[in-house]
C-alpha cells in the first residue's frame, strides 16, 4: 500500500518538476494512515507575462492651411499673368481664412469683375469699402466694377442707376482722399478724377470727361495713363490737334508703352501725316508684337497710308491675337474688302464690325453698303442695306453718307 502511494507520488512528483529537487528516501517506519487522494496530474503553468499596455489610436493631423499672405501673393501673381480663374481661387481662399482682409477682399472683388461675376464683385467690394473705411483702392476698384456691368449688360436700362452708384462711391473716395497727407493725396485724387472721366464719357459727356482728366493730369502731370485718356477724349469730341498733342505728352512720359505710341500713330494718320505715322505705328509692333492693339493699329496706319498689303497681314494677325476685343480691325478689314470687291469677305468682317462695336455707325454704314454693291455671284440685298444705313442713322441721325445711302435704296 505504502508503495504504492509513495510510487504515486513520486510519480505526482515528477511531473511536477520536484523530484529533480529532492530525491527519495527510504521509507520510515510510521503508522498505518488512510489513503490520500491522489491529485489530477496537470500540464505545468505558463509563466506569467506582464500585460502591454493598448496603444492609444493615433489623432488625425489636420493639414496646415498657408498664411493668407501666400494666398493674397498668389493671387496677385495670377492677376498680373492674365489668369483671373486663379487669381479669384487664391483670393477667394485667403479672404475665407480672413473674411475682412482688405488685399484679399480687392483682389477677390478686381478678379470677380475681370471674369464678369459683376453682381459678386459689387458684394465682395461693398465689404471691403464698408470693413475698411479708408481704402481708396477699393473705392475705385467699386466704381469700376459699377462701370463694368453697365458696360457688359446687354438691357442697359436694367443697370442705369450704375453710373450714379460709380460717381457717388468716387465722391466718397474724394472725401477719404482729403483726409491724408504727403505724396499720396495727390496720386489718389488724380486716380479719382481719372475714374470720374471714365464715367462721364460713358454718360456721353464729352466736356465734363475732358475737364475730369485734365484735373487728374494736373495732380499728376507725368502719368501717361491720364495723357492717353484725355487725348482720346479730344480726338471723340472732334478735337484731333489737341488729341495729338496729349498722345505725344503720353509717349514722351513713357517711350515704350505700346499703347501710347500706337495711338499716337494712328491720329498722324488720320491727320494726314503718314509719313510720320508708319514708323511710329511700326516700332508699337515691335515694341508689343503679341498686342493685338499694337498690331492692329499698324494695320490702320498701313490701310490709311495705301499700304494694303502691309494693312491686310497686321488686321489678320491682330484679330488672330484677340479676335473680340477690337470692331475697329474687322471693319478695315471690310474696307479692304471692298475696295477690292470682295463683298462675301466684306460682308463677314463688316457683320463683325457691327455686332462688336454696335454704337459705332460707321461699322452700319459701310455694312449697308457692302449688301447695296453686288459683284460677280454676289447680288445685292437692297433689304439688308436699307436696314444697316437707318441703324446707323438712328446711332447718329445727322450722319450725311447714311442719309444719301439710305435715299438711294429707298
Amino acid at each position: 500500500m505504502k508503495r504504492r502511494t509513495l510510487g504515486l507520488l513520486l510519480a505526482a512528483a515528477f511531473i511536477n518538476g520536484a523530484a529533480a529537487q529532492t530525491p527519495p528516501t527510504a521509507p520510515v517506519p510510521a503508522q498505518p494512515t488512510p489513503a490520500q487522494p491522489v491529485a489530477p496530474v496537470t500540464a505545468p503553468a505558463a509563466p506569467a507575462t506582464t500585460p502591454v499596455p493598448a496603444t492609444p489610436a493615433a489623432t488625425p493631423v489636420r493639414p496646415v492651411r498657408p498664411p493668407v499672405a501666400n494666398y493674397v501673393a498668389l493671387g496677385v501673381f495670377y492677376y498680373q499673368q492674365g489668369k483671373f480663374d486663379e487669381a479669384y481661387v487664391a483670393f477667394r481662399a485667403a479672404s475665407e481664412i480672413e473674411p475682412n482682409n482688405s488685399e484679399a477682399l480687392l483682389g477677390l472683388g478686381r478678379s470677380q469683375v475681370k471674369l464678369r461675376l459683376y453682381a459678386p464683385a459689387l458684394d465682395t467690394l461693398r465689404r471691403l469699402t464698408n470693413a475698411d473705411k479708408g481704402n481708396v483702392s477699393g473705392y475705385i476698384a467699386l466704381a469700376q466694377a459699377y462701370q463694368q456691368q453697365f458696360i457688359g449688360a446687354s438691357d442697359r436700362a436694367t443697370v442705369t442707376g450704375n453710373l450714379a452708384e460709380a460717381l457717388k462711391v468716387l465722391t466718397d473716395a474724394e472725401t477719404v482722399t482729403n483726409t491724408l497727407t504727403g505724396p499720396d493725396k495727390n496720386l489718389n485724387l488724380s486716380k479719382v478724377w481719372n475714374e470720374r472721366g471714365y464715367v462721364f464719357k460713358l454718360q456721353g459727356d464729352g466736356g465734363k470727361a475732358i475737364d475730369a482728366f485734365k484735373q487728374a493730369s494736373s495732380l499728376n502731370p507725368e502719368n501717361d495713363v491720364i495723357l492717353f485718356n484725355l487725348g482720346d477724349m479730344y480726338y471723340a469730341t472732334g478735337n484731333l490737334t489737341q488729341a495729338l498733342d496729349s498722345l505725344q505728352q503720353a509717349v514722351i512720359a513713357n517711350p515704350r508703352d505700346s499703347y501710347n505710341r500706337a495711338y499716337y500713330a494712328k491720329l498722324l494718320a488720320l491727320s494726314g501725316n503718314t509719313t510720320a505715322a508708319k514708323p511710329e505705328a511700326a516700332q508699337a509692333a515691335r515694341l508689343s508684337p503679341t498686342n493685338a492693339y499694337a498690331v492692329g493699329q499698324y494695320g490702320v496706319v498701313s490701310y490709311l497710308s495705301k499700304d494694303s498689303a502691309t494693312a491686310r497681314l497686321q488686321l489678320n494677325q491682330a484679330v488672330k491675337i484677340d479676335p473680340l476685343r477690337y470692331p475697329e480691325f474687322y471693319y478695315y478689314l471690310g474696307r479692304l474688302d471692298l475696295d477690292g470687291a470682295d463683298l462675301r469677305s466684306a460682308r463677314a468682317n463688316l457683320t463683325r464690325a457691327a455686332a462688336l462695336g454696335s454704337t459705332t455707325p460707321e461699322y452700319a454704314y459701310y455694312l449697308g453698303l457692302s449688301y447695296e454693291r453686288g459683284a460677280g455671284s454676289v447680288a445685292p440685298d437692297r433689304i439688308k442695306a436699307r436696314e444697316n444705313y437707318e441703324r446707323a442713322l438712328k446711332l447718329s441721325p445727322s450722319y450725311k453718307l447714311a442719309q444719301e445711302a439710305l435715299a438711294r435704296v429707298k
